[in-house]
């Protein structure tokens, strides 16, 4: 970084208009792009940068329209790129259903150009007979293509909650449904992810990046309004587990002293010279008032000599710009 960039930086929550949830953060050709649940009930709005913190808003990245499948409770959008083509996985519910019944289904829309128009090409995609979300494609390094999502239920006794675990499988080449068979990749079992207060017993939000031989998966634990919904991880040797979760999660949670809120659903990404990793996840806008809205933020990640996961963070004070940037 020259002396005149040395001086800038940047503070969490970023920008003033950033509001949405399950901000998912991917980088092509130099610029980064920035999508999430942004307007639930008509699509997702697309933002790009040259150094994950000047974010520039392109408009709509996917609009539905009355022929789409997807009327409503359009929710986490993630974009991937594959054989030259750009793809926006999603989830959403038709016009009579949501939660159990017709239920959210994953969908996929493609487009040339990463910023879109994005348009369907499955919808539903994978549908297994259940309500699934937080679609998240994870493409190794022989080309093969994994998507991860989290299955939605719930539970009425001893007291009613909802209820999420998430799964992994292998895709066809052709993205056009699945190779193998769905199989449980972790599910709520430590107990920061089990309290007995709150409305949800969850794991969502998957995230998978690969270092050297080892698979991470970050997740979210408890309900999004919550304030104490929080980010953990687990390791594997292999894209479709066995999963171990870290003893030491959760690595992300609520911090009353300086103001954080439900931080979760996150994504990962490089710094614009690949030398730093960042963590990008939302938290309440207001601690005081959670109520889902929610604000992006971004803080150094590290994998240290123990091979763990850390963040630099939270952090609410200025902090050097990502390395790289201009």
């Amino acid at each position: 970084m020259g002396a005149a960039n040395s001086l800038r930086t940047y503070t969490n929550p970023l920008g003033k208009d950033l509001f949405m949830g399950d901000p998912f953060v991917v980088r092509y050709d130099d610029r980064y792009y920035l999508t999430g649940t942004t307007d639930s009930g008509t699509g997702f709005r697309i933002w790009s940068s040259p150094n994950l913190v000047d974010w520039e808003p392109l408009g709509f990245a996917y609009r539905a329209g009355k022929g789409s499948w997807g009327q409503n409770y359009f929710w986490a959008p993630e974009l991937f790129r594959l054989g030259g083509s750009y793809y926006l996985a999603y989830s959403a519910a038709p016009a009579e259903g949501k939660g159990e019944g017709p239920g959210f289904r994953l969908c996929l829309a493609a487009s040339s150009k990463p910023e879109g128009p994005y348009e369907d090409i499955y919808a539903p995609w994978c549908d297994f007979g259940y309500s699934a979300i937080d679609a998240h494609v994870f493409i190794d390094s022989d080309g093969s293509a994994y998507l991860y999502y989290a299955r939605v239920g719930v539970i009425r006794e001893p007291k009613f909650k909802l209820t999420a675990e998430i799964y992994g499988l292998r895709l066809k080449q052709d993205l056009s449904g699945p190779e193998t068979e769905p199989v449980l990749v972790i599910k709520p079992e430590q107990d920061w992810e089990t309290p007995d207060q709150g409305r949800s017993l969850c794991n969502e939000g998957p995230f998978v990046f690969r270092e050297g031989s080892r698979y991470y998966l970050t997740y979210s634990a408890n309900h999004f309004e919550e304030p104490f919904y929080g980010i953990g991880y687990a390791t594997s040797p292999a894209p479709l587990g066995p999963w171990t979760k870290a003893s030491e999660n959760p690595m992300l949670r609520q911090n009353i002293e300086l103001g954080l809120s439900g931080p979760g659903h996150c994504s990962v990404t490089g710094s614009p010279d690949g030398r730093e990793r960042f963590i990008v996840y939302h938290a309440h806008a207001d601690p005081k008032k959670p109520l889902g809205i929610r604000m992006v933020n971004i803080d150094r990640l590290i994998v240290d000599e123990n091979n763990r996961l850390k963040v630099l963070g939270p952090t609410r004070t200025p902090q050097p710009m990502p390395s790289g940037a201009y």
